[in-house]
């Protein structure tokens, strides 16, 4: 509670950004009305969406946030249902940022497949094949365990019959990394969709070099 009280800025700033981000989730079409959830870490803190609320109505004012047991610390609304999934991620890894969206594409390749093939070299970015957790009931702990075990050694994964999720070191690359996974499931079942053919995949050798590429990517 003292970091509460001392890092107002921090807090806000990333909020603000929560916000941002989960609006964005609606422009791109990851999520349709207040469908999905977004979190960031900040401290000991979890900031976190709220449930049942469409994202555009969001304010400042608004800031919700939870301890790692899931105790409210600031905000009067209700976490969203999805909180367990989220500190879930926050107990077991270094993640930052979680980001769970019902993407269209991905959605229908989890009631498909057991795990999305690598038809893309960005497949090394989530930490290999992205494996589908078997179904449960939407914000259970059964949920959160098959997630949990879905993402092991990887940092994003599929819900069956549900949608995605992802976590990052940042919200902006659990952002960018679930529009990844999205576009690489519509790329999927638009190749598998041709009669006769079958997508050809990336072997584990070729990712491995991907991932090890991708350490030195971008601008310095």
């Amino acid at each position: 509670m003292n970091w509460w009280r001392r890092d107002s800025d921090e807090r806000h700033e990333a909020w603000q950004e929560l916000l941002a981000r989960a609006r964005q989730t609606v422009t791109d079409g990851l999520v349709v009305g207040t469908s999905g959830n977004l979190s960031v870490r900040v401290g000991d803190a979890v900031l976190v969406t709220p449930s049942g609320v469409p994202y555009d109505r969001l304010r400042a004012r608004d800031l919700l946030a939870v301890d790692l047991a899931g105790r409210r610390i600031a905000g009067s609304l209700t976490p969203t249902s999805e909180l367990p999934m989220h500190l879930a991620v926050y107990r077991t890894t270094q993640a930052r940022a979680v980001v769970h969206t019902h993407a269209v594409h991905a959605t229908a390749v989890s009631t498909l497949v057991d795990e999305l093939p690598a038809v893309h070299y960005m497949t090394a970015a989530l930490g290999g094949p992205v494996r589908v957790a078997p179904y449960a009931t939407y914000g259970s702990d059964e949920l959160a365990a098959h997630m949990l075990t879905a993402l092991r050694d990887r940092s994003g994964c599929l819900l069956r019959n549900h949608g995605t999720v992802v976590h990052g070191s940042s919200l902006r690359q659990a952002y960018d990394n679930t529009a990844q996974l999205e576009w690489m499931c519509r790329v999927w079942l638009a190749a598998a969709s041709v009669p006769g053919h079958t997508p050809a995949l990336l072997s584990p050798e070729e990712l491995a070099r991907v991932a090890e590429r991708f350490r030195g990517y971008g601008q310095r």
